[in-house]
């Protein structure tokens, strides 16, 4: 089986939906939708942001934004946050800048480029957040370190990534996807990463058990392959595909949500700074 190249189709996405406002908004809530990262993603921000917001004003990093979908979530469910969202690309971030300011009035978020090995800001945030970006560089430890460093004295850190059992997609390959240093990580190797960088683990877990990996390959893994290969021309089959798949696959991922995997192909892990 071929490996994945996300960045390509991710580009390809990126185009259409750059210059129509109720496109991106879409595209934003079938992310939710599809990606049973972002469920958890979500649950922990809601769990540990919903705790700062009632404490009053806080500030969020968003270390490796892409589409920005999860600032969009942040910023609509707390009152009391400020979001400064990173990221390498360029022209994902002027994206950003132009959907945000036409869809959130109140200049509650800023969009920056950088770097993520070169990361040093004065600001001080409560919480960052840093979702399937880890994974796409060599040098992790220096990554959490830096934005270990960003955090206040008691502010959290979360990140989310494929795991070592994501090696099971690889058919032989060094990795699934393409664009990555590593395939994953283990629990153990996680813990001993974030200690490394000073962060202290409050909770480690698998994403993506069994029920969540089979929903993953019907929604995700699959047409990833077909549009890596076909490009746009699959799209209409697709459409027929999901009718059907999509059902099955929502299922899956609820009740995925609903246990604790002793091992899964995604591992989410939050920290802390003492």
């Amino acid at each position: 089986m071929s490996k994945i190249a996300y960045d390509p189709v991710k580009d390809r996405f990126a185009r259409l939906i750059r210059r129509s406002r109720w496109l991106r908004s879409l595209f934003y809530k079938l992310l939710d939708l599809f990606f049973l990262r972002s469920w958890y993603v979500r649950r922990v921000l809601r769990n540990f942001g919903g705790e700062l917001d009632r404490q009053g004003p806080w500030k969020l990093l968003d270390a490796g934004c892409g589409f920005g979908q999860y600032d969009r979530f942040i910023l609509k469910q707390f009152d009391h946050v400020e979001v400064t969202a990173v990221d390498i690309k360029e022209d994902y971030l002027e994206d950003c800048r132009l959907y945000f300011e036409q869809e959130i009035l109140d200049g509650r978020i800023l969009f920056h480029r950088t770097d993520l090995l070169e990361f040093a800001d004065e600001e001080q945030y409560d919480f960052v957040l840093c979702v399937d970006v880890l994974e796409h560089i060599e040098e992790d430890v220096q990554v959490m370190r830096n934005l270990r460093s960003s955090l206040k004295p008691g502010g959290y850190f979360l990140m989310h990534s494929p795991s070592i059992f994501a090696e099971a997609d690889a058919d032989d390959e060094d990795t699934f996807v393409e664009e990555h240093a590593r395939t994953g990580y283990s629990e153990e190797e996680l813990r001993d990463k974030m200690e490394a960088a000073e962060l202290t683990p409050i909770r480690i877990a698998y994403t993506y058990g069994d029920r969540g990996h089979r929903a993953w390959e019907l929604l995700i893994k699959y047409p990833m392959l077909w549009m890596t290969r076909w490009k746009l021309w699959v799209v209409p089959f697709m459409a027929i595909y999901y009718l059907f798949t999509l059902p099955v696959g929502l299922v899956l991922m609820r009740l995925d949500m609903k246990q604790e995997n002793r091992q899964g192909t995604g591992i989410y892990g939050i920290g802390k700074r003492q």
